[in-house]
């Protein structure tokens, strides 16, 4: 299977995003852990990215396209894969079916992760992150075994700078912006999941695993 999967910030994707890459044996697509690994590659497009990036510019586009084809054309990406945080926006998705057109491959599913922002503020509020190794815990939903040390790797946990309740109100409304004009567009010729997100991991899970029962 090929999937996106789709859901506003603490939405839970990438919790899920794991646990659907081991159950499916799918290949985890990371726009960002992409651009990291281009970077670090020093390939010609991963040092376009990395002049961008050093600018503190956003990387347009066409350079993401460009990364992302490099990616799917590997033999480990013809099995399956799940691509998380691409696309974005309206001219990505068109670039997206475009590449996946001159692959010969196609999106067999969206899954989209539906949450009240009552719920996400909660999880958004609550979440550390390891400094060291990027290990995600939740105060309440799931801590570390010793506070604000990471149970991987014994690094420190922090609050990232932009889990806060006012950067959060900004977050969604540029989701909201962008989330209906893409579900809009691929509603014609993508199978759209929508996945009740209020839940425990395992029962957010079992609801994923129900809906692609239906369409693998």
């Amino acid at each position: 299977m090929n999937l996106l999967i789709m859901g506003a910030p603490g939405s839970g994707k990438g919790t899920m995003s794991e646990r659907l890459c081991k159950e499916y044996e799918l290949l985890h697509i990371s726009t960002g852990d992409l651009l990291r690994e281009a970077v670090k590659s020093q390939s010609e497009v991963g040092l376009k990215a990395k002049d961008y990036m050093d600018k503190g510019l956003l990387v347009p586009d066409e350079v993401i396209h460009q990364i992302i084809f490099e990616r799917l054309k590997k033999d480990d990406a013809k099995k399956g894969f799940l691509m998380d945080g691409y696309p974005r926006t309206l001219a990505q998705a068109e670039d997206l079916d475009g590449l996946c057109k001159d692959l010969g491959i196609k999106i067999d599913a969206i899954l989209q992760l539906d949450l009240d922002e009552e719920v996400i503020a909660k999880r958004i509020t609550g979440r550390r992150v390891c400094k060291n190794c990027g290990t995600t815990y939740h105060i309440s939903n799931n801590p570390s075994k010793v506070e604000g040390v990471c149970d991987v790797c014994g690094g420190e946990l922090y609050t990232r700078g932009d889990d806060t309740l006012e950067s959060l109100k900004t977050r969604l409304c540029e989701y909201e912006k962008s989330t209906k004009p893409l579900l809009d567009y691929y509603r014609d010729h993508v199978s759209i999941e929508h996945i009740d997100g209020d839940g425990t991991i395992d029962e957010v899970f079992t609801l994923i695993k129900g809906a692609l029962g239906k369409i693998s």
